[in-house]
């Protein structure tokens, strides 16, 4: 194998690729970027086992067609060190390595064994299609609620709901729940109902990102998930088991919706927090007219700040994690959001002004008064 390919092309390729690439397991052929260059094209591949990578390097001139498989992450570095221009990487079979030249930089690079890569899966089927940007946006919002703890793989999924012209994304993680419904200006012929790894779903919005590309082509062959998005292509796992039935956990009434300036509000939440340290929840106290964000952390310090807030009835102070929070409120959009609370044991919901299409539910922290 021999090919020539410009340095910032191959770098951004592999940076994309290399995020599949495994750093923790025994096999090492799951280390390492897979080339295979033919006649006319150079594609690279990337697997963990849980999650696939590939993509069609059109830049390339293919001089001697071949496959090779190196270390993904030393490759990376590699790449980034070298100068502009032309790349050139040749294979050498007397000394089994891969020769890089770059200007007057220099690399050789023991090979992995191809043999032990395995096949990713591809696309088959009719496919379900939907607008490339509507679904990042809704993977933005919505997976940073799914959980990172293994233990239960089935919240570390986002379940993914799409039909006609409705599309849905919800994660939970026990102690919050993200929901958010997109109205789909182009109705889909097919249903697309699947939990999905959110790590999967963070790096396809990445990809739809780097792509530019305006459509998402989805396939499910056999237990996994297929996401073509322009020359690159991103496999995946899909999760066992039921996801939550989410809509149980969403009351149906609240006591009190406080409508809140969305700038302000998130402001002092992140201001006050800085005091809510080795697990210290964030205190909202509602008294007629005004909103006080408190915070105390034992041997470290308290902070508090009041805002105007259109509250009336009982003071009511409930508590909840400050990340948690945070990230709800950062969630919406507007120069407003709503805040209904019932009580100090029970959830409180963030919603948009006005807007049901998305729904952000965060379980309070119990208060020792």
């Amino acid at each position: 194998m021999k090919l020539t390919v410009p340095r910032d092309p191959l770098l951004s390729a592999l940076q994309l690729t290399g995020r599949a690439v495994s750093t923790r397991s025994t096999l090492p052929s799951l280390g390492g970027v897979l080339f295979t260059a033919s006649e006319d094209s150079l594609t690279l591949r990337a697997t963990d086992m849980e999650m696939g990578l590939v993509l069609e390097l059109s830049e390339a001139k293919i001089e001697e067609a071949g496959s090779v498989l190196l270390p993904g992450r030393l490759l990376v570095d590699v790449a980034r060190s070298l100068p502009s221009g032309d790349v050139t990487i040749a294979y050498r079979t007397e000394q089994r390595d891969v020769e890089i030249t770059a200007s007057g930089a220099r690399f050789h690079l023991r090979t992995l064994p191809a043999d032990d890569f395995p096949r990713l899966p591809e696309a088959e089927g009719d496919p379900v299609k939907l607008p490339a940007a509507q679904l990042a946006e809704t993977i933005e919002l919505v997976a940073r609620a799914a959980s990172r703890d293994e233990v239960r793989p089935i919240l570390t999924g986002v379940l993914v709901q799409a039909e006609g012209s409705a599309l849905t994304m919800v994660a939970t993680d026990s102690y919050r729940l993200s929901v958010k419904h997109e109205q789909l200006e182009t109705p889909i012929t097919q249903t697309f109902d699947a939990n999905v790894p959110a790590r999967a779903l963070r790096e396809l919005a990445r990809v739809i990102a780097a792509t530019g590309a305006d459509e998402v082509e989805i396939t499910m062959p056999r237990s996994q998930v297929v996401f073509s998005v322009g020359t690159v292509v991103l496999s995946s796992r899909l999760i066992d088991g039921q996801f939550p039935s989410w809509r149980q956990l969403i009351p149906e009434t609240f006591e009190h919706e406080i409508r809140l300036p969305r700038e302000e509000f998130l402001e002092i939440a992140r201001r006050v927090s800085q005091l809510a340290q080795r697990n210290a929840p964030l205190r909202l106290a509602f008294t007629e007219g005004e909103l006080t964000v408190a915070a105390e952390t034992p041997d470290i310090g308290d902070a508090t700040e009041a805002m105007p807030a259109p509250y009336s009835g009982e003071p009511v102070e409930i508590a909840f994690n400050p990340a948690f929070l945070i990230e709800g409120v950062e969630s919406i959009a507007g120069d407003e959001i709503a805040l209904q609370i019932s009580s100090p044991l029970r959830p409180g919901l963030l919603r948009p002004i006005g807007g049901e299409d998305f729904s952000y539910l965060v379980m309070p922290i119990r208060l020792n008064v």
